[in-house]
């Protein structure tokens, strides 16, 4: 039978028979997991109380390269803490300043055909090889490293054919901008998209980056290019050509659909606020004064991208309204444009480096001023996102944000060029990079492993674990939202607000901060609660804490219009029960402050329709429960972490 990419990988990961239905559940063996410091702590908390003394994959990856901002003893406790827990279980890390988790995971560790789960929502930047990598939340990190097949729900494959080629002046972020475009935030919604054709023949493994990373702002499983010509270039400029494998789609394969794409339409585009779907030519952007100008994050910091920036500014300067920072995303990245003389380039023109980190993407630094407009290549702008809700962030390309740093407002890189504008097409990614892996930890082999001390600052509390479902729940309603509310309103970044989310108890004090500041000891003095939702509940970044500070406040339960996906497992995993209206009408006649009871909960769930009460008003109204029969067992032990101790109890594997 001819195969799709997609189809192909699943296929040999498959950990028992499935004819791979979209929509259906299937279960997969991992390969590889990643990690990043914000994120970690809980996964790693989760992996030791589940307890094995190893991780169970071929590969684990543990990255310190979100907060390296060091406000007070949170953040560097988290560091050591990681670094002796990874070394208690056979983890790799990557230590500060060796660059972005996704960067260094692709260029180090990723191999073609191979399936990877990373606790972090752009981990699919690694189907730019020719990978199965999917975001998923802490605890499904957690999960995969003991070995157990993960469940997945089959996704429709959707084919992207790319023809012609990308003009000077126009990047990758091209083209997934002109994706948001077409599809949404919510387009990717239970598909992969799989770039294939002629012109994905054209673009470099630093240009796919860009394309699969930012997939996730569609909603999408993961997204993936064929491990070709290019992934093997890419693998011999890291030295590790033996990695490489050809997977290309089966000639006369299936896909469940089309969307054509021709790489030479595009001009210089632009996601304005606050959505990346919001999407409009650069060249129709309204020509505000903007105060800042960021360069950098997973998205696009590669070396061409750097590279061609840098060109950009060559012979002029930072407009003296701006502050332009750059962050580039490895060691490896940064010392060859330094060989190569771009980083001269940079600082000639007045822009600031900053720490080979995440950084201003998530919060850490950089926020905006008051009402600012902000113009950055990372990939969200979410009202909020950069730290200062206030704040407007448009995303567009590095030779476009380089050019709008030089005039003070929207500029395409073809204004300030003109007939020069061709030489960006010279830039190429370098044939070998200079490969220094010491900063890189190797595991300790199992028996010295096993006398390793894991060290814990007080900043680290334990794992909240949530109670398992009572057949009769009756609570009030302790927040209603609007649509498309994101894990950022739920859970705030910044360096602050990251240095806490080793300490729930701590961090839950700011759930919904910014959003609605008195949810917190509402839900508090509630005890327990039920939380109402629009359209796209959870969508964003993957972080669990979204789920886990309103478990710890007492939410036993959301009722949304839908639910984004990783977030839904979230809160699945944290004894959170997901439900979504059967009529997405009675949203409206819900409010904040109802009563609600569901008798016989559990029973009801099993059916998966479940009606509920509302005392206040008097109706009633049916939610469903879109769950497999697996995640159905999950909701009703308690969540993930009692549902796996009782899995490895049952196979032996843990007392």
């Amino acid at each position: 039978m001819a195969l799709n990419i997609t189809r192909k990988i699943l296929s040999t990961h498959l950990a028992k028979p499935a004819e791979m239905v979209p929509g259906e559940e299937i279960f997969l063996r991992v390969d590889q997991t990643l990690t990043h410091d914000i994120n970690a702590v809980m996964t790693y908390l989760a992996f030791e109380a589940i307890g094995i003394d190893r991780t169970q994959v071929e590969t684990s990856v543990s990255y310190l390269d979100h907060n390296l901002l060091y406000l007070d003893n949170k953040t560097p406790d988290d560091h050591i803490y990681l670094q002796s827990v990874a070394k208690k279980f056979g983890v790799y890390v990557s230590r500060p300043g060796n660059g972005i988790c996704h960067a260094v995971q692709v260029a180090r560790f990723g191999k073609p055909g191979k399936l990877s789960m990373g606790g972090d929502s752009h981990t699919p930047h690694g189907g730019a090889i020719g990978m199965l990598c999917i975001g998923v939340g802490g605890m499904d990190v957690a999960t995969a490293m003991t070995g157990v097949p993960m469940r997945l729900k089959m996704p429709q494959v959707i084919k992207v054919n790319l023809t012609g080629q990308l003009k000077p002046g126009c990047n990758a972020k091209e083209v997934i901008l002109e994706m948001l475009r077409r599809v949404g935030i919510k387009g990717g919604l239970g598909k992969v998209f799989e770039y294939v054709g002629p012109g994905a023949a054209t673009l470099t493994v630093a240009d796919r980056v860009t394309i699969t990373n930012m997939g996730a702002e569609m909603g999408a499983t993961t997204s993936i290019f064929p491990a070709d010509e290019r992934v093997r270039e890419f693998l011999r400029s890291q030295k590790r050509e033996e990695d490489y494998i050809e997977i290309q789609p089966d000639e006369g394969c299936e896909y469940d659909d089309v969307i054509e794409l021709d790489l030479s339409a595009l001009e210089p585009l632009c996601a304005c606020p606050h959505q990346p779907d919001n999407v409009i030519p650069l060249k129709d952007v309204e020509k505000k004064k903007v105060q800042q100008v960021f360069i950098g994050s997973c998205t696009n910091s590669s070396y061409s991208d750097i590279a061609k920036a840098a060109l950009v500014f060559k012979g002029h300067h930072v407009n003296e309204d701006v502050s332009c920072t750059c962050a580039i995303s490895s060691k490896q990245i940064y010392k060859q444009l330094m060989h190569d003389g771009y980083i001269d380039m940079l600082m000639d023109a007045g822009v600031r480096l900053l720490e080979l980190a995440c950084g201003p993407c998530c919060a850490i630094g950089q926020s905006p001023a008051t009402k600012g407009v902000a113009v950055r290549t990372s990939n969200r702008n979410f009202k909020g996102r950069a730290g200062n809700p206030t704040a407007e962030i448009y995303l567009v390309s590095p030779e476009s944000a380089a050019a709008t740093a030089i005039v003070g407002t929207f500029t395409s890189a073809e204004e300030i060029m003109g007939e020069d504008l061709a030489k960006l097409a010279e830039v190429k990614e370098p044939e070998l990079f200079s490969v220094d892996d010491a900063m890189i930890i190797k595991p300790l082999p199992a028996e010295e492993a096993a006398e390793v001390e894991i060290v814990r600052g007080p900043n680290i509390q334990p794992l909240p674990v949530p109670d398992a479902p009572e057949q009769h729940l009756e609570a009030k309603v302790s927040l209603k939202t609007v649509d498309n509310i994101t894990t950022d309103d739920i859970t705030p970044a910044s360096a602050e607000f990251s240095s806490m989310r080793s300490n729930i108890p701590l961090m839950s004090q700011y759930c919904y901060n910014r959003y609605d500041p008195e949810f917190a000891a509402r839900a508090k003095a509630l005890g327990k609660s039920i939380i109402i939702g629009g359209e796209n509940y959870g969508q964003g970044s993957s972080r669990e804490h979204a789920a886990i500070n309103p478990m710890y406040l007492g939410v036993k339960m959301v009722v949304a219009k839908s639910i984004a996906r990783i977030h839904k497992g979230n809160l699945l995993n944290h004894g959170i029960i997901p439900m979504v209206f059967a009529d997405p009408a009675d949203y409206d006649k819900i409010d904040q402050g109802d009563d609600l009871e569901v008798n016989g909960l559990i029973d009801q769930m099993k059916t998966r329709d479940v009606e509920i009460l509302d005392k206040t008003k008097g109706i009633s109204f049916k939610a469903k429960l879109e769950l497999s029969d697996s995640e159905l067992e999950v909701i009703i032990a308690g969540g993930q972490l009692r549902y796996l101790q009782n899995q490895l109890r049952e196979m032996g594997v843990v007392k």
